[in-house]
């Protein structure tokens, strides 16, 4: 079997296969709801936390000691609700793609999440002990630390609902009836059913587990784990390697990829946003070192592939008329993180040659800026969270100032090494047909 047969025939399959399960098409669309609350709440903070002493006592002097607390309130009603955003748009979104109502599942999928969550808040008064408020909901669960939590019933309540509905399991209204009078009642059974099972796990993670919720327990065996694993040099390996090798056999990487990983980067991002605010962005004080900005803005850099080298070598050094006209229709979408038309316009699609630089080059960046990180050349990266459009080199300075900004055109400069070879050889191919094809058409003529 030839290698063409055999991802034609074993591997594409698989991977379309994976791609499609019905909760990874949930998680992916579901998680862009928080996009923007995080770019939003991430100018914010990049307003009230800017890193320069300077600038903090000239804005003291003009708005007071605290200018700040309306900064960080915008902050923390938009990244501070990521964990119950996707509780909401998970379940609409699954529900959505099963063809049923999809509001009532959302609905349901938010009683859920609070059905399984303390509603204690420890609360220490000055000079007297902890007292329990009763009553309220603890803020951090609804925000990062609720992040895997929220994905997970959103799946579980889509998945039910979704169930119920398909198999007609319902209670149906007469012809006339408004449509959301029928939709409410239509909800009734599964929402009895789904919100019984809540309570039970929640009588069971109370009485069994030391008065314990299972969001508490998702966080601890799931979460943190998941953070930490991100959080290695091997982690991001198969990151910034999945991405490109999905797009080589014309999957959308960064959107499979992201569906997957977003959660826990988000919440990494969130972790270092709230030791940003406090004074305390250092890796000896537990922050991370691969955030959603590492994701965004330095493996998709460009695009997936960091495809921006490829085309700054196409207009500088290409001999065919094919790699020229390309690189001036592709560097414009290129610079804002475009590059569809580079991947299926040179093909790198289903292309051997170029697929090793395309792979090759994140990896490289993802490992380097890691090894940066960890080594104290490079602060790790604050709350600030750039779109994913902003051109390299400004997202940088946005992320972390001239240093960053270097970073990133380093890391362009790299790729365009990387690529160069492999280029030219697709370059001298594209070349040598078309004079081939110039010389043909002399004959006949």
């Amino acid at each position: 079997m030839s290698m063409n047969q055999t991802l034609n025939e074993k591997v594409v399959p698989a991977v379309m296969k994976f791609v499609n399960l019905k909760a990874l098409q949930a998680l992916k669309d579901g998680v862009l709801y928080t996009m923007p609350l995080n770019i939003i709440g991430s100018l914010f903070l990049l307003v009230a936390a800017f890193p320069s002493v300077a600038y903090t006592n000239f804005m003291s002097s003009i708005f007071g000691a605290d200018w700040q607390t309306p900064l960080y309130k915008v902050q923390n009603g938009t990244m501070g609700l990521m964990g119950l955003v996707c509780v909401i748009s998970i379940a609409y979104i699954y529900a959505k793609n099963e063809g049923c109502e999809p509001l009532s599942a959302s609905i349901m999928s938010l009683a859920v999440f609070f059905i399984t969550t303390k509603n204690t808040i420890n609360f220490t008064p000055k000079d007297t002990k902890d007292v329990f408020v009763v009553g309220g909901i603890p803020a951090n669960w609804l925000g990062s630390q609720g992040m895997i939590s929220g994905i997970l019933i959103a799946l579980a309540v889509g998945y039910i609902y979704s169930w119920f509905m398909k198999k007609d399991i319902r209670i149906k209204m007469p012809e006339g009836v408004p449509s959301g009078v029928a939709d409410a009642f239509s909800a009734l059974i599964p929402a009895a059913v789904t919100f019984i099972i809540a309570d039970i796990i929640y009588i069971l993670f109370k009485y069994a587990f030391n008065d314990s919720t299972l969001v508490e327990m998702i966080y601890k065996v799931i979460q943190t784990p998941l953070q930490g694993i991100s959080d290695t040099p091997g982690g991001i390996f198969v990151i910034a390697f999945s991405i490109p090798f999905l797009w080589f056999f014309g999957v959308h990487g960064a959107n499979v990829v992201s569906g997957v990983v977003i959660s826990v980067l988000q919440a990494n991002t969130a972790d270092n946003a709230a030791l940003q605010i406090a004074g305390k962005l250092t890796l000896a004080n537990g922050a991370h070192i691969v955030t959603s900005q590492f994701f965004d803005n330095f493996i998709n850099m460009a695009g997936s592939g960091e495809t921006l080298g490829l085309v700054i070598c196409m207009l500088l050094f290409a001999k065919s008329s094919q790699y020229k006209q390309l690189s001036r229709l592709g560097i414009a979408p290129n610079l804002f993180n475009i590059n569809e038309p580079i991947l299926f316009g040179i093909p790198i699609v289903m292309n051997p040659i170029m697929a090793i630089p395309f792979i090759i080059t994140p990896i490289c960046t993802a490992m380097l800026l890691y090894a940066a990180i960890a080594s104290g050349l490079l602060a790790p990266m604050g709350g600030v969270m750039p779109p994913w459009t902003l051109p390299p080199v400004l997202s940088g300075l946005l992320i972390g100032g001239v240093p960053y900004a270097l970073a990133q055109l380093i890391f362009l400069v790299l790729g365009a090494v990387i690529y160069f070879p492999f280029f030219k050889k697709a370059d001298g191919m594209a070349y040598a047909d078309e004079l081939a094809a110039e010389q043909g058409n002399g004959v006949e003529a």
